[in-house]
């Protein structure tokens, strides 16, 4: 008899970013190959092939993870390749699916938005963060959402300090 397949995992998250504007906020987020700049458990984030900012464009992103089991220590590095699917800056939001990786997904699609706060840009921004994937193996639902929402909050503080630098 075959297994019931497992229903796909559905969140969404949003991080705010109060004395930015969306405008303001977008080319930070549009530039996807930059993501290691402003998410700080990315190590490197560059482009492997396509054209840049256009649809098909193909990033590689790693972060080297310290494994605290067994108390050894040892490095590893969790990678994966995400292709840009869409591009809207008009709406100002992107769409990628991660298409290999070493990390556990057989699938994962994601959309970012950058929103005005209550429609209105006067109040700042926030960043949205949907996706949906299949279940991952050793991992439970709320471990996922809670990454990807402690990844928002993170991403908002550092494109807020970018924003403010001098060279920002």
């Amino acid at each position: 008899m075959a297994e019931e397949p497992q229903p796909k995992w559905e969140g969404k998250v949003t991080a705010k970013l109060i004395g930015s504007t969306p405008d303001q906020v977008w080319p930070l987020l549009e530039d996807f190959c930059s993501l290691n700049k402003y998410l700080p458990t990315i190590d490197t984030c560059h482009q492997v092939e396509g054209v840049y900012g256009q649809p098909g464009l193909i990033r590689y992103c790693a972060s080297t993870i310290t494994s605290s089991s067994r108390g050894t220590g040892e490095k590893a590095i969790k990678w994966c390749h995400e292709k840009l699917l869409a591009m809207d800056p008009i709406e100002r939001c992107l769409t990628y699916e991660v298409v290999d990786n070493n990390m556990g997904f057989n699938s994962y699609l994601s959309t970012m938005k950058v929103l005005p706060i209550d429609g209105d840009d006067e109040h700042g921004c926030q960043i949205e963060w949907s996706f949906v994937c299949d279940p991952i193996g050793g991992f439970r639902f709320d471990d996922l959402l809670t990454y990807i929402d402690s990844s928002a909050r993170s991403m908002v503080e550092k494109i807020g300090k970018a924003l403010q630098s001098p060279d920002g």
